[in-house]
Parts: structure tokens; C-alpha cells; sequence
């Protein structure tokens, strides 16, 4: 998320201050305990967390392209919750009592704002700020500071050919375009048992893939059986790749090492909506961890590009739902699916101080 790293706060960018937001609610859950010590205004965990989740409700709802009148009645709620708890928690710690002009304007005037000039985002110096960056910082900072305006308006020329020439390709991409690099095994079925469990025993196999090389053969008979309904194939090549890029750019990976960190995505699978009323989704989604990325190539039939996931499922029947994110619990369920079938990747976040708990952030797209 913090591509330069995350230094001092008094140098982060206001981007880097959203990206933030988004993920503070799931450092500050289950932080702390109840008071102890019996500190005086003690904020309670459970409120300091709720009042940066009522905030990213509200920022996401204010980032809208286009309000109606329910819309903004919406907005007015959601933000009068926010700034309600916000004063709770906040009033004792400031010395003017929270009494500032940007918030008093926020909280009474942004609404009857705009109904009269339109979304927020065309009158906000958010949007400027960003543009001077895009458009006048950075070009600057590439030059040679010599005959500046020149070197500004050929660099951001050649920035505009560019977004074209990207534009243009894109529009000609396949719409089952996909990727597989990174390749790290290759293997024959008839081999793949002996193969797969001296990769087991490898010191320098992470757990992840141990468990995929585990569930493999027994994932891909049930995928020939109860998918393709093919049967009797007695041999195939099996490829596994540590990375896949997806249609919409998003790259996967099912690697040991990557910066010298383990990475496996964990992905949003799109489900059949046939299938949908067997089992609990979020709104027709489902969450899986990828351990392994196969290429399996069949005599005389098209390669098939497989993914082994372990599924997540919610973590409680009722209450699946925390802080307007799905909760989830990682379970002993894998199989083998189409890499067509993934939406997208997704952030999740190990609950803190809690076992087989996760947070799929729902606040970063």
C-alpha cells in the first residue's frame, strides 16, 4: 500500500494519509482491554474502532460522482454518527473542544454545499493539490531545472502519448487474457505424487505450498470428475507458476520467496449463480488463499489454467459482519478452480490477538 515506505507522519502525503485511514481501524480492534488502571476518559476499544470505520463510510460516500436526495440523506446520517462519536472520544483531549471551522463546515454546511455547486470533489483543494502534484511537481522534479516550462509541458506530453497508446491497447487485449510467469515446477502426472512429496519435505517450501502439493492430486481428480466430467486421462503436463497476471492487471502470487517474503494472494472468486443459494457468500463473492498456480497441459485439449485455493468461510453464523467487513475464519476446504473465475485480489488482515480470525478490508478497492 505505502509503495516509498511509511516514514515520519509529518511528511506523508495526503494520499498516504487515506490509504491510512483505510487500514487503522484493524490496528486500533481488540488493541487493548477494559480499563484497568482506571485512566481517566478512558475511550473503550470497541468505540476508537467504530469511529474510524464510521469514517470510512462516510469518505467513501463522499467520494461519490453523483448524489440523489436519498443519497444525501445517507450522507447526513452517516455523518452525524461519526462526528457524534468523534466528539465522545476526542472533546477531553482538545483544547478548544473540538470547535473548528473546517469541522463545524463539514459537519452543518456540506450538504446544502452540494445541492448548490455539485460533488464535493470539484470544489476541494484535495483535487487540486493533486493535480499541481501530478502535473507540476513532479514534472519538475525530472527536470534539469534549466528552460523549465519547456521540459514541464514535453514531459507531460510524452506522459499523454503514452496513456494513449496504453488506452489503445487495452481495448485490443482478448477478454480472457491471462498471464502465467515465474515458473517453478514442472512435473508429468504419472510423477507428480513422488515429485510433489520430495517437494514436501524441501526445508525451503513454504507451509502454504507444502499444503497445496498435499491437496493437489486429490483436488484435480475431483476437478476432472465433478467439473470438465472427463475421465481416464493417464497423462498430463503439470507447470506450476509463482505469478499470474489477470485481466484487469492484477497479479497474483503463489511464491517461497518474493523480496524475500512468502507471498500467496488471497483472492475474491466470483461463484455460480446457481450455486449461490448453497452456501453463504458476500453478495455473490467468496475468499480463498492461493497456495499453487498450475498450467495443465492435455494431449489433444486446450491447457487449462487451474488455481488450488483454501477457503475461507464467515467466522459466525450470524454477526458475519464487523465493522462493515466481511470476518472470516480459514478452513480445511480446497480445490482446484479456473483462474478465470477470480475478481480481483483482496486485502485481508489477521485479527489481532485472536486465532483463525480475519478482516477482509472492504475499504480499499
Amino acid at each position: 500500500m505505502f509503495t516509498n515506505g511509511l516514514q515520519s507522519i509529518s511528511r506523508m502525503t495526503a494520499k498516504e494519509y487515506r490509504i491510512l485511514m483505510k487500514v487503522m481501524v484493524f490496528v486500533v480492534d481488540n488493541l487493548y482491554k477494559e480499563n484497568e488502571n482506571n485512566v481517566e476518559n478512558f475511550v473503550e476499544n470497541k468505540k476508537l474502532s467504530e469511529v474510524y470505520a464510521k469514517w470510512n463510510k462516510m469518505y467513501i460516500i463522499s467520494r461519490s460522482e453523483i448524489f440523489t436526495e436519498s443519497d444525501l440523506e445517507n450522507f447526513r446520517k452517516d455523518t452525524f454518527e461519526w462526528a457524534k462519536l468523534f466528539v465522545e472520544i476526542f472533546k477531553p483531549y482538545s483544547r478548544s473542544k473540538l470547535k473548528f471551522l473546517k469541522f463545524h463546515s463539514w459537519i452543518y454546511h456540506i450538504f446544502e454545499s452540494i445541492r448548490q455547486f455539485g460533488i464535493i470533489n470539484g470544489y476541494t483543494t484535495e483535487t487540486y493539490e493533486s493535480l499541481h502534484k501530478d502535473f507540476v511537481k513532479i514534472p519538475y522534479r525530472m527536470s534539469n531545472k534549466k528552460n523549465v516550462k519547456d521540459q514541464i509541458m514535453k514531459t507531460l506530453k510524452r506522459q499523454d502519448i503514452i496513456n494513449v497508446i496504453n488506452k489503445k491497447q487495452k481495448k485490443k487485449k482478448p477478454t480472457k487474457l491471462l498471464n502465467f510467469s515465474s515458473k517453478l515446477f514442472e512435473t508429468k502426472l504419472t510423477e507428480a505424487n513422488i515429485y510433489f512429496c520430495e517437494k514436501m519435505n524441501d526445508p525451503n517450501i513454504n507451509d502454504n505450498m507444502i499444503k497445496g502439493f498435499n491437496q493437489f492430486l486429490e483436488c484435480f481428480d475431483n476437478f476432472l470428475d465433478n467439473i470438465l466430467e472427463v475421465k481416464n486421462i493417464k497423462e498430463c503436463d503439470i507447470i506450476i507458476y509463482g505469478m499470474a497476471t489477470l485481466e484487469n492487471e492484477s497479479i497474483i502470487r503463489a511464491k517461497n520467496k518474493f523480496h524475500d517474503k512468502s507471498w500467496f494472494s488471497n483472492v475474491a472468486i466470483s461463484m455460480d449463480s446457481n450455486e449461490s443459494s448453497d452456501y453463504q457468500s458476500d453478495e455473490g463473492l467468496c475468499y480463498g488463499k492461493i497456495l499453487l498456480m498450475a498450467k495443465i497441459e492435455i494431449e489433444e485439449k486446450p491447457p487449462l489454467n487451474l488455481a488450488l485455493v483454501q477457503w475461507y468461510d464467515f467466522k459466525f453464523e450470524k454477526n458475519s459482519y464487523l465493522y462493515n467487513c466481511p470476518l472470516l475464519k480459514l478452513v480445511e476446504l480446497y480445490n482446484l478452480i479456473p483462474i478465470e473465475t477470480i475478481d480481483n485480489i483482496v486485502h485481508i488482515i489477521p485479527r489481532f490477538d485472536e486465532d483463525n480470525e480475519y478482516f477482509v478490508n472492504k475499504y480499499i478497492s
